[in-house]
């Protein structure tokens, strides 16, 4: 419903927009009838650790804290000194207590760790796999990456999966995209999908969940465009560019962090699905919806993907509270835990 004194949009046939709420309901009435057969003592508990001074990621651990105490779960910020950032999360994976932990990044941008690559990343594989709810430490971006399902060779336990794309996947997969007469894995088969953005926490990761789940990805960044098939990264030719890749895609999926970039919305075909992933709007939602017959725009995923980290923190609860260790099955490239009573 437009507010008051909007001017009227008049949206082309089977055009319409497709609110966070909308895909998360179902989501969020599944998390706290978990949540509400727990004993209070029981219940989950997620620390979050804030090391900067970005006023966006204080915003975004208040609005976790209010959406996990609404859904039954615990939820207690810790602000630390970026330099006792790594004994922080270090005690925290040892107390019992501490069921999942997060960082709100960036800590140190760009700056490179002693141990290589940036010291953000050397932050994320600090992280306990049995308290990673972002599914972002090295455990877990290798089991994503080699289409690895589970935690153990038992196959009890699922691997949690970062929040973000695993919002995009449940999008898609309430707009049926996903084709559930298909078997697991080959759900996206025949579909093609554009991805404007590569990194490292949304835009590869993605790639590849959907790669896997079938479908032929497009993955464009600033200086170049791969195409993703399940196992396989592939260039593309240098004459190929986004528009001709957006024009013959069934999904777009929008992520460039920037309040200046926007995609024609002429580019996007008749009946695609286009889901913005940015803190900004990277179409004119209004050109979109009421010049592109049938397609679905999803403008924001925020909720989808604190839904996500509930679900992850359920999941991880579930898989390692009471596990006093871990043991890896190198051979079959997982983890085996014993629990001690």
């Amino acid at each position: 419903m437009a507010a008051a004194g909007a001017p009227t949009v008049e949206y082309a046939p089977g055009a319409r927009k497709v609110t966070g709420d909308e895909v998360a309901k179902p989501f969020i009435a599944e998390i706290q009838e978990t949540t509400s057969k727990l004993a209070t003592e029981d219940r989950p508990k997620l620390v979050g650790f804030l090391a900067n001074d970005d006023p966006a990621a204080a915003k975004y651990a208040e609005w976790t804290g209010k959406t996990f105490r609404r859904d039954g779960m615990n939820f207690e910020l810790r602000q630390v000194d970026p330099e006792e950032l790594e004994k922080a999360l270090e005690d925290a994976g040892r107390d019992p207590a501490v069921h999942g932990m997060m960082v709100y990044y960036p800590v140190f941008g760009g700056r490179p760790s002693f141990y290589g690559g940036s010291h953000d990343d050397y932050l994320r594989d600090s992280v306990s796999l049995c308290k990673d709810v972002e599914g972002l430490c090295h455990f877990y971006r290798r089991t994503l990456y080699k289409n690895q399902r589970f935690v153990d060779a038992d196959q009890a336990r699922k691997c949690v999966l970062p929040c973000t794309p695993l919002a995009v996947v449940k999008v898609l997969e309430h707009l049926g995209a996903y084709d559930d007469q298909r078997p697991v894995g080959d759900r996206m088969a025949g579909k093609t999908v554009t991805i404007v953005n590569r990194s490292e926490v949304v835009g590869r990761p993605l790639a590849a969940m959907l790669a896997n789940d079938g479908a032929v990805v497009y993955s464009v960044d600033i200086n170049s465009t791969y195409k993703f098939l399940r196992g396989t990264v592939e260039p593309v030719s240098e004459t190929t560019t986004t528009e001709s890749l957006a024009r013959e895609s069934d999904v777009v999926v929008l992520g460039v962090p920037s309040e200046s970039y926007k995609m024609d919305p002429s580019w996007v075909r008749e009946g695609a699905i286009v889901v913005n992933v940015a803190s900004h709007k990277n179409i004119d939602e209004v050109a979109l919806l009421s010049s592109r017959p049938g397609v679905r725009f999803v403008p924001q995923v925020g909720k989808v993907t604190i839904a996500m980290l509930e679900r992850n923190l359920l999941r991880l609860h579930g898989n390692f509270n009471g596990c006093e260790q871990l043991l890896w099955d190198s051979a079959a490239g997982c983890v085996a835990s014993e629990k001690h009573t």
